[in-house]
């Protein structure tokens, strides 16, 4: 059985005001010929389809068609989970048309954990693999609130629910592989922060999951699990001592952090008895995207080397020269007019309280910052020591956890 691994598509992202929908297509396209081409049997999405609860049409569009696509590759089957950013009840809505279509989508945790065990079979009616198709978990599907609990109950209560319902789900699973023989291989997906997985700053994952709280152990899914597909993190990476437990990572960089980073999926091959066999596969850039810095010579220049390539590229630069930033975005503009250059954020190094607080010069807001820049940000206005930073910083961190923790609803 060979299977393809991905997830945090996040179609009708936008970045940094621009719409992506050319990009989504593109990788949609490339992803239909590479099924074919790799001749996969499931196709595993492991959440976060879409970039938000209220999609633009545009994005359900190309989600529709890629499905519709599906069965002319070989692909038999396709399972596909709900992350924290899609509406639930908009992925569920045609989940009887799209199971005729050998789709099935599981938008949120429901009442009967066997929901969640989906077993393929191939063309003959003999039952090839047993997913654990576990959606995200809001707070609301495993825990009970109670009045007076502190965060550390809150917390407690959390984790523990999290494990019991992968518990029922897995052991329902292991149920039904005994009945098949014991050899059909069980595979677990999940959209969660695991504890180890890697994050990057921008990537709009690390400002929300600061500290430790929001994260469970790699030991939630048993050693009997074959694989474990994982969405969320959008760093393409493996957590633990096992190759066969990880997050295929998104799939599109979602911020300049990840310009120049490789993308990938991953491609598993599984057999009774067998370890799985993991292989990734690099994703195509589809629109050029390019961090720069430096002062305002350095900057000109390197926007020009780009613009003589005559490619089109999307580019955010950083201003880190001591002299005033002046009329440097209009030399910029000037430069990149009628280029296939776009400048799509101006952001200067030298920031102020009122930054800080508000606004600078140039317009960048404070939405436009992470937690973690205010906090640091703060440390630096108020020139704190060194030596006393560490503390203040975890303090922020498990702080600023706790806070999102009790509202699930903002989680990244």
């Amino acid at each position: 059985m060979r299977i393809c691994h991905t997830s945090d598509w996040h179609l009708g992202h936008l970045l940094r005001g621009q719409k992506r929908d050319a990009e989504f297509a593109a990788f949609l396209d490339w992803l239909i010929a590479t099924l074919r081409q790799e001749r996969v049997e499931a196709l595993l999405i492991a959440g976060d389809l879409f970039d938000g609860t209220t999609p633009s049409h545009r994005a359900q569009e190309l989600y529709y068609r890629f499905l519709a696509q599906v069965s002319g590759t070989g692909c038999r089957h396709v399972v596909a989970i709900g992350g924290n950013h899609d509406s639930p009840s908009l992925l569920e809505a045609p989940k009887t048309l799209l199971a005729a279509l050998n789709v099935r989508v599981i938008g949120a945790s429901g009442d009967d954990p066997a929901d969640e065990v989906v077993v393929l079979k191939d063309p003959t009616g003999r039952p090839e693999m047993i997913v654990c198709a576990v959606p995200y978990l809001r707070d609301r599907d495993i825990r009970l609130a109670e009045a007076g609990e502190s965060g550390a109950d809150k917390d407690r209560k959390w984790l523990e629910g999290i494990f019991a319902h992968y518990a029922a789900v897995i052991d329902l699973a292991r149920a039904r592989r005994d009945d098949l023989g014991g050899t059909t291989p069980v595979v677990a997906m999940g959209h969660l922060f695991v504890a180890g997985g890697r994050v990057r700053e921008g990537d709009g994952v690390r400002e929300l999951y600061v500290g430790s709280l929001a994260r469970v152990p790699v030991d939630l899914f048993p050693e009997d699990v074959d694989y474990v597909a994982l969405g969320h993190l959008h760093q393409a990476q493996k957590v633990g001592p096992s190759e066969s437990r990880r997050y295929s990572g998104a799939p599109l960089p979602l911020g300049f952090s990840e310009a120049g980073v490789t993308k990938s999926l991953c491609l598993v091959d599984l057999a009774p008895g067998q370890r799985p066999r993991v292989q990734l596969v690099p994703v195509p850039t589809f629109q050029k995207m390019a961090r720069l810095q430096g002062d305002r010579t350095s900057l000109l220049d390197q926007l020009q080397a780009h613009i003589s390539t005559n490619e089109s590229i999307w580019i955010e630069l950083l201003y880190t020269g001591s002299e005033p930033i002046g009329d440097l975005r209009d030399q910029l503009n000037q430069r990149a007019e009628r280029s296939q250059a776009v400048i799509l954020a101006l952001r200067d190094a030298r920031l102020t309280a009122s930054l800080a607080l508000g606004a600078d010069e140039e317009g960048t807001h404070l939405e436009a910052l992470t937690p973690d820049e205010v906090f640091l940000r703060c440390l630096e206005l108020r020139r704190i020591p060194d030596e006393e930073r560490p503390s203040l910083i975890a303090a922020h961190d498990e702080i600023l956890a706790a806070l999102l923790h009790d509202d699930p609803s903002s989680r990244g």
